[in-house]
């Protein structure tokens, strides 16, 4: 069989920003892989209050969504199973864990077609024991043998791959990492009062942002003296923003602490143009894109060893702190004693680290030579059996 003949499904649970970081590592993994001319691919995913809006960004990529039945948190749809069933791909890529679709693909895979799962950091241990007792029940009753029955499962990074692992799975891995598109708008940064550190992403309890605040209340003096504030971009995720606008209250920070809600296209481009530095104090990540990003806009980046980026230290591109507030508060007050000189140089190292590891051209490209080897061709480098 040529490989312009092989067809290719992308399973996921939302094709929309609904799916946060995930929307746009599929999206574009998904795009990139088109361009490398093996496969016809379509995507198949859950309809929900965003699709149409952002269904144009898949460009000509097919989509098809079906519509969802009962709580969204499971992810039912009743058509998605016998659309799979009846469709004529030669392969499928499943994106995420705990839901429905993972059902889908376990009853296409029936036929013997072969299937790869990225879980997207949901075997790590800090995701496996949120919403614990949903997912002992979904994997006793159809996770488990899903999983075991892959013909590959992705990690984005060693860290990833150990989890699963741990988790007990022997089946062959790949490790490819997400990737990065640089801003092809190439302006100088706006001329500003001051500097903005920015946190960009789903206000969410693993992001670590409570402890951030308390941080950054511990080192608002030294802010206030530097010229900083602190940025807040993002949707809100189970009323997590009521929370944090609370603390940031309790806390007297309202007057260095900003919210402007979710950021999307031209106005997440602004939030990266505009910010002096970047910061994700998470506990728990896959790989997240929005560091990626960061270092796309040549920007300094404050992570925690949960983000599963340790080539950013070494490449001098971000500084580590832990997830407690001690450290997050000495890491900003390192960033608050840096010149511009400094900063400059660490956002250039990242701008250099995307360029050589994390271009989407790349890493489609790989990500292909992995469907070849599933359909019997020869085992990749990225492939650890």
């Amino acid at each position: 069989m040529s490989r312009s003949q092989n067809r290719l499904t992308i399973l996921v649970s939302s094709i929309s920003h609904v799916a946060g970081g995930l929307f746009d590592a599929v999206r574009n993994l998904s795009i990139a892989i088109k361009k490398e001319n093996r496969y016809s691919i379509s995507i198949a995913g859950i309809r929900d209050a965003e699709t149409d809006r952002d269904r144009p960004l898949w460009g000509d990529i097919k989509t098809e969504v079906f519509s969802l039945r009962g709580p969204r948190a499971y992810g039912y749809a009743p058509g998605l199973a016998g659309a799979l069933e009846s469709n004529n791909s030669h392969i499928l890529h499943a994106h995420g864990l705990w839901m429905y679709p993972s059902v889908a693909a376990h009853r296409w895979s029936k036929s013997t077609r072969p299937y790869v799962i990225s879980p997207h950091g949901m075997l790590d241990s800090w995701a496996l024991n949120n919403s614990r007792l949903k997912k002992r029940i979904c994997a006793m009753l159809y996770e488990n043998r899903y999983l075991r029955d892959a013909a590959c499962i992705h990690a984005l990074n060693q860290a990833e791959a150990a989890a699963i692992r741990a988790y007990g799975l022997t089946n062959p891995i790949c490790v490819i990492p997400n990737g990065i598109d640089s801003p092809s708008n190439t302006e100088a940064r706006p001329v500003q009062k001051g500097y903005t550190l920015l946190y960009l992403g789903r206000l969410h309890a693993k992001k670590g942002l409570p402890k951030l605040f308390e941080a950054w209340s511990m080192a608002q003096r030294e802010a206030g003296e530097c010229g900083w504030r602190l940025v807040i971009a993002g949707w809100d995720q189970n009323s997590h923003r009521s929370y944090l606008e609370a603390l940031a209250t309790k806390l007297r920070l309202n007057s260095s602490i900003s919210f402007v809600g979710p950021q999307f296209g031209v106005d997440k481009a602004a939030c990266y143009r505009e910010a002096s530095a970047f910061i994700l104090p998470s506990v728990s990540e896959g790989m997240p894109m929005s560091v990626l990003e960061a270092w796309s806009w040549r920007l300094p980046v404050l992570m925690t060893p949960q983000c599963n980026l340790p080539e950013g230290v070494a490449a001098e591109a971000a500084m580590m702190m832990e997830a407690n507030v001690d450290s997050i508060s000495a890491a900003l007050r390192r960033l608050f004693s840096m010149s511009a000189y400094e900063r400059e140089a660490m956002g250039k190292n990242g701008g250099r680290l995307v360029e050589q590891r994390f271009e989407w051209k790349r890493i489609g490209r790989q990500m292909a030579d992995v469907y070849d080897w599933v359909l019997g061709g020869s085992r990749p480098s990225t492939i650890e059996l």
